[in-house]
């Protein structure tokens, strides 16, 4: 069976939950941690304190709409991180402004996906991304 590393950047409580429950359904044994801010996740992904022990993510998914440092500040740290540059990040956000896209491209981002506002799409959508990642992704080379 597949199983992924996870690391969700979000400060949505109600998201969080919502990511949990689509992981549930699906066929991959997905590891999940949550970090609720950019600041944080930086410092997890640095495996500074207190994430001293912090498994790096096989895929980041990233809010664009963070306390702290915001999402594009996120990325733009990590792709010029050399050792955390390769790192898949997924934006996954409720923006569907073009600017935002644009910029989330540009800045690496290697997917961006909306958030969708029912339920059963909202759910559907985390399943395909972790399947598909889990299936036609992985193992990325280290």
């Amino acid at each position: 069976m597949k199983s992924l590393e996870l690391l969700l950047v979000e400060d949505s409580h109600g998201d969080v939950m919502l990511v949990k429950e689509a992981l549930k359904q699906t066929a991959v044994t997905v590891s999940l941690n949550v970090v609720y801010d950019g600041d944080a996740a930086l410092a997890y992904l640095r495996k500074e304190e207190p994430y001293t022990q912090a498994l790096t993510p096989d895929l980041l998914l990233l809010d664009l709409n963070l306390p702290q440092q915001n999402g594009r500040e996120v990325l733009a740290a990590l792709r010029c991180d050399p050792t955390l540059h390769d790192l898949p990040v997924v934006i996954f956000t409720s923006s569907a402004q073009e600017h935002d896209i644009r910029d989330s491209y540009a800045l690496g981002a290697n997917l961006y996906l909306q958030k969708p506002l029912e339920l059963a799409a909202y759910l559907e959508k985390i399943c395909a991304l972790v399947d598909f990642w889990a299936t036609h992704v992985l193992p990325l080379p280290r």
